[in-house]
């Protein structure tokens, strides 16, 4: 007896398509395949092997879906989109249409017997005493129910109300049985005429239930006993999916099923599919949401007034949490997402707003600007200020000179020099007597901060330098009391530092101004601390990256802004280009040539340390074999976050003393480094880094006369959708706006900044690239706050409440 004849190519990825297929039917639980989509994966990439062909294709199938067991479930979609994507680029596999209703025209309408019309839902019997009682109101959710929908973040009927599904399945389009064709989204319906049980080779239990319509019969088969006890034969049922085939015949597998009784929730319709966790179905959670909205419909109340919604065209809350879960079309959808997207902003600009108002109606300090002493000083500084860097001194200035508290953001692009125009305000508060504190996110940071600062200074005269102090977790406790003596005497006028600078014992004299550096990585507990150390001293926020407007008035709407859009002349633009792997050689080549001529270079690696899940390249070990095999005639240094901060500055210290050739380093030289001779910035797996991070990267270098470049070498696998535009992104434009534009559409605002950090909210209906609904809902918010701004009256109660579950209950701070 033979073998069976081995599988192609092509028929290895149809049947992952279908694999896949499943897996996004079934709620991306990693239920589609025994054993899990990773194993599968890892099955077939070696069978390839074994065929000697498609290693390359499985390679990178392998790269997207190798970990999916240990994804979180809101990764997973994008993960299937991605390896779905990269089958279809293989020549000969069949495409597998998303959208059931332009898959074929021979989706005919059925014309069998006209579907029975709903009856009318019966309310559940159910007291609530208002939205946010337990879920274990809602019948049906038992102590297992209840845990399961607390890891899904769901503990209160409000919640459940606005768990939003992950997408919907368009099964609305009912189609005669005898239409049905392979590969292709169906719904029919038909009444049950035969169920049969039997074992498989196996030995899983199998029911075949055949259905039939005026037009024909199609089996469906499913592998869970269960429905034994749930479909008789006689009865009407409707199911939804993909037609695939068995023994020659067309059949559906595990579909969406539900019997014709009421009003359909699970076939015939758009249908909901949500997150899930192991134990819980599709089915079941429908059943839930649609339990909850029957029950809830009394309690909802609309927080916004119908002149409101009139003005900008937005349906009602009830209807659109109807429509959230179980809209009649996609257009009705989409209402109900821009009607809750509208709320969310509208609270959160509300908060914001009012933190503003609040913020300035405080008493404040005031210094006015020394106009002679301000000349001098800047006549002092080795360049002179870009109109740009003047506006937006002029615009701080003028904050300072008031009594109100200042809050205000200053961003601009890499070397646009936010840095001095923050001295110079700094400089304006010391001429007037008080003292100005600095907070950095990291000791590398706040140390190169000390640096500049004392830089900026050096040509002043010493009876008119302000005495300045670096405080981190690293300064030894002689020194600690040292600079308590001088903040509390007021001899040091200006205190540089990382959170250290927020402990108990550090008292100011008087705390005149605060400058805060990276503001999303202070949280808000830290920054209230910061301002109780003064009399509502002045606030001014500094950005390392352009931050886009959007991100800027969600992260910080409390604040004024000002943009220095314009850089320093003689900045010259930096050669930017990609390479792959294979051209390491030649990269090394010119590395060699350009410290020939006497300048430096940076080498960036992803990891410090060799990883056994992630093949990329490492520091620690390129650097030895850099040193050694590449450029032993060269001086090569190493620089990363695990070092202690005596080692990161004596690297830093020597490479910017030109003792050091070649800087090997981590994502740790994305701030805080400036060698003007350094003109070569190569990052290895630049695939791996967001765009904000390659543009700090790249403005490491391009700080003196002579022309710099930046070389982006790239692995052989890198050629996700994701990667080429971020990589062309980088290539195409060294304008940091519009990047960080590029960067928040391609990541989101949760990974915008690399990791989640503390200010930035949770928004799970309003999209950052919706300018026009942010605008929209910022105006509304600043109508509330002139009419009613504590919302006292009557028909704003709903709002308060909603404005008061959304900051004191989410964020943690309306103050």
């Amino acid at each position: 007896m033979t073998g069976a004849p081995a599988k192609t190519l092509t028929q290895q990825l149809e049947i992952l398509q279908k694999v896949l297929r499943l897996e996004r039917r079934k709620g991306f639980n990693d239920t589609a395949m025994s054993g899990g989509l990773e194993a599968f994966v890892r099955k077939s990439a070696e069978e390839a092997e074994q065929l000697g062909h498609g290693i390359e294709i499985f390679r990178e199938l392998s790269l997207t879906l190798g970990d999916y067991a240990e994804l979180p479930e809101s990764v997973r979609p994008a993960r299937v989109s991605e390896a779905e994507r990269i089958i279809q680029t293989v020549p000969g596999v069949s495409p597998m249409d998303d959208d059931p209703a332009e898959s074929a025209s021979h989706q005919a309408v059925a014309p069998a017997s006209p579907r029975k019309q709903a009856a009318p839902r019966r309310r559940p019997a159910v007291q609530l005493a208002s939205l946010d009682d337990p879920i274990s109101k809602i019948p049906g959710v038992g102590e297992n129910r209840e845990e399961q929908l607390r890891t899904l973040g769901v503990r209160t009927v409000r919640e459940m109300l606005y768990f939003a599904p992950r997408r919907h399945e368009d099964y609305s389009r009912l189609s005669p049985i005898s239409s049905v064709r392979y590969n292709a989204e169906y719904t029919v319906r038909g009444r049950i005429t035969h169920i049969q049980e039997q074992s498989t080779r196996n030995n899983r239990r199998m029911i075949t239930v055949t259905i039939s319509d005026q037009s024909g019969s199609l089996p469906v088969i499913f592998f869970n006993h269960y429905v034994l006890k749930q479909l008789k034969q006689g009865q009407e049922i409707a199911v939804s999916g993909r037609i695939e085939r068995q023994n020659s015949a067309p059949c559906l597998r595990n579909p969406e099923w539900e019997i014709l009784e009421g009003e359909s929730i699970h076939t015939g319709r758009l249908v909901p599919f949500y997150p899930l966790v192991r134990g819980l179905f599709q089915k079941q959670v429908r059943n839930l949401t649609r339990r909850t909205l029957d029950i809830a419909r009394d309690h909802i109340v609309d927080p916004l007034p119908p002149h409101v919604r009139e003005r900008h065209g937005l349906i009602d809350l009830g209807r659109s949490l109807e429509a959230l879960h179980y809209p009649q079309n996609a257009e009705e959808f989409r209402a109900a997402k821009q009607r809750l997207a509208f709320d969310e902003f509208l609270v959160l600009q509300f908060g914001l707003l009012r933190r503003k108002v609040d913020w300035k109606r405080q008493e404040g300090q005031s210094f006015p600007a020394d106009q002679e002493q301000i000349d001098f000083f800047t006549g002092s500084l080795p360049f002179r200020l870009t109109g740009a860097q003047q506006t937006a001194l002029a615009e701080i200035t003028a904050d300072l000179a008031t009594d109100e508290p200042m809050s205000r953001l200053l961003q601009g692009d890499v070397g646009s020099g936010k840095t001095v125009v923050a001295a110079i305000a700094a400089y304006t508060v010391v001429l007037n007597g008080a003292q100005v504190a600095i907070l950095a996110p990291t000791e590398i940071l706040a140390e190169q901060h000390a640096k500049t600062f004392g830089q900026i200074f050096r040509e002043l005269p010493s009876d008119r330098r302000p005495v300045s102090a670096l405080l981190t977790g690293s300064t030894p406790a002689g020194r600690r009391r040292e600079i308590d003596e001088g903040l509390a005497d007021g001899s040091i006028d200006i205190l540089i530092g990382t959170h250290a600078i927020l402990e108990e014992h550090v008292d100011f004299q008087q705390l005149g101004l605060a400058i805060i550096d990276e503001q999303h990585r202070f949280g808000v507990r830290q920054r209230a601390r910061l301002r109780a150390k003064g009399l509502n001293p002045d606030i001014l926020v500094m950005t390392a990256t352009p931050i886009p407007r959007s991100l800027a008035l969600v992260i910080h709407g409390d604040l004024d802004v000002s943009i220095i859009d314009e850089l320093p002349p003689g900045r010259q633009s930096i050669v930017t280009a990609r390479r792959s792997s294979p051209e390491r050689a030649k990269v090394h080549e010119f590395i060699r040539d350009q410290v020939q001529e006497g300048r430096q270079a940076f080498i960036i690696y992803p990891l410090v340390e060799e990883s056994d899940r992630l093949d990329v390249k490492a520091a620690t070990n390129e650097a030895e074999r850099l040193s050694t095999d590449v450029f032993p005639d060269l001086r090569v240094g190493l620089l990363h976050g695990r070092m202690k901060p005596s080692e990161k500055d004596d690297v830093m210290t020597r490479f910017r003393d030109h003792e050091i050739d070649i800087l090997v380093a981590t994502s740790v030289v994305e701030v805080g480094i400036d060698v003007p001779n350094a003109t070569v910035m190569v990052i290895e797996g630049a695939e791996r880094f967001g765009l904000s991070q390659l543009h700090q990267f790249r403005g490491r270098v391009g700080r003196g006369a002579a022309q710099s470049y930046c070389i982006l070498l790239t692995s052989d696998d890198s050629e996700g959708r994701t990667s080429q535009k971020r990589l062309d992104a980088i290539v195409g434009t060294q304008d940091g706006f519009k990047l960080a534009e590029i960067d928040l559409e391609l990541r989101g605002p949760g990974e915008f900044f690399g990791t989640r950090q503390s200010g930035i909210p949770e928004l799970t209906f309003a999209g950052l690239t919706d300018m026009k609904t942010l605008n929209a809902s910022r105006i509304e918010a600043q109508r509330f706050l002139d009419v009613d701004p504590e919302l006292d009256l009557p028909e704003h109660n709903e709002l308060k409440h909603a404005i008061q579950r959304f900051w004191i209950d989410g964020m943690g701070d309306l103050s």
